[in-house]
């Protein structure tokens, strides 16, 4: 599979590197754009200050020129957090996109959206404060009304960036747990 990868509100940081790699490992083709240009940050409220500095439809415009020269191709778009959100938006919007693994993260479904049995994966820390109950139960059912074929993965305990072992939020068995589902999500695609 052709894998576009995007980061967390923390920056392009070593984890996501490390999870291309795994990824490589496994026989994909993975990107990992750096929509920060270089910038990295110690504290999820750092990183999303300088989110919100550089704005949203300047992070989006940067991702989508990302993903454009190999969309073509049909990418699986994938994300941690922050970057789960960007992955969501750009596959809902790209009809030949194979799929979406969310890492940490979902976002807004824009009205109308429809998408042809798109398969999509997430995995997320139960509970998760940016994450509710409340919120994801309207995401999922949002996704199926957008024609999604959706799995959900909950890890009771683990923080929210739990694959993350440079953070404090890590679960090395949740984490492995994510990898091991994940991979093989990647397999039927």
């Amino acid at each position: 599979m052709n894998i576009m990868l995007f980061h967390s509100a923390f920056g392009l940081r070593p984890a996501v590197e490390a999870a291309a790699d795994r990824l490589r490992a496994a026989g994909h083709e993975v990107w990992t754009p750096d929509l920060f240009e270089g910038r990295t940050f110690d504290t999820v409220e750092e990183g999303m200050a300088f989110k919100d500095e550089i704005g949203k439809d300047e992070l989006l415009k940067r991702a989508v020129l990302a993903a454009a020269p190999y969309s073509d191709r049909g990418l699986v778009y994938a994300g941690f957090s922050f970057g789960a959100a960007t992955a969501q938006t750009l596959a809902l919007g790209d009809d030949k996109a194979k799929g979406l693994l969310l890492l940490h993260g979902t976002s807004d479904i824009a009205e109308g959206v429809a998408v042809d049995e798109l398969p999509v994966q997430l995995h997320v820390a139960e509970p998760d404060p940016f994450e509710t109950d409340d919120w994801l139960t309207a995401w999922y059912l949002q996704m199926g009304r957008a024609g999604a074929d959706v799995e959900v993965y909950r890890y009771a305990g683990a923080g929210h960036l739990y694959t993350d072992p440079d953070l404090p939020d890590y679960d090395a068995e949740a984490a492995e747990a994510t990898w091991r589902v994940a991979l093989g999500f990647l397999e039927t695609l």
